[in-house]
């Protein structure tokens, strides 16, 4: 089993984004820049995370994205919902025909992993991750990473902060 770049990137992406909620619609070029992923990538998510209504959309200058809900009603498993990715543990894709075109003997056992996992991500909210000290740590960092030496840092969400 594993959550391939795809899930990882989105989950990334919208947590920066939960991350800097308070400074208004987050460019994709802003995200892009901190967080290392291709901006062409990020604009192929975000088309189907906005598809899903996870974020919305400001155009125009200053535009950007924002989350389209609360980050508390935002769970990570949706994320990865969105973005089309499965965290499936079997290995067959869950059609049940990985020995030999029928089901193998262990089957239900890792269909069954594949969706305590899934309940897992589906417990954790962007919240609950902007909540987390170590998170807010590596926000930081990646914050004075992108600025300018004499530029003063601005704030990442503080807990309870996002709208």
């Amino acid at each position: 089993m594993r959550l391939t770049t795809k899930g990882r990137y989105a989950v990334t992406a919208m947590l920066d984004l939960a991350l800097h909620a308070e400074r208004g619609p987050i460019s994709l070029a802003d995200i892009s820049k901190r967080q290392g992923i291709s901006l062409s990538y990020l604009e192929q998510l975000f088309s189907r995370l906005r598809q899903s209504g996870l974020v919305s959309s400001v155009r125009g200058p200053g535009g950007g994205y924002r989350l389209a809900r609360p980050g508390d009603e935002v769970f990570v498993a949706q994320i990865v919902d969105a973005v089309n990715e499965s965290v499936d543990a079997t290995s067959c894709g869950g059609n049940a025909d990985c020995a030999g075109g029928e089901q193998c003997l262990t089957h239900y056992l890792w269909s069954d992993l594949s969706e305590q996992i899934h309940s897992f991500l589906n417990g954790i909210s962007l919240a609950n991750l902007v909540a987390r000290a170590e998170v807010q740590e590596v926000a930081r960092r990646q914050d004075r990473r992108g600025a300018p030496e004499d530029a003063p840092l601005e704030k990442v969400a503080v807990i309870g902060g996002l709208q």
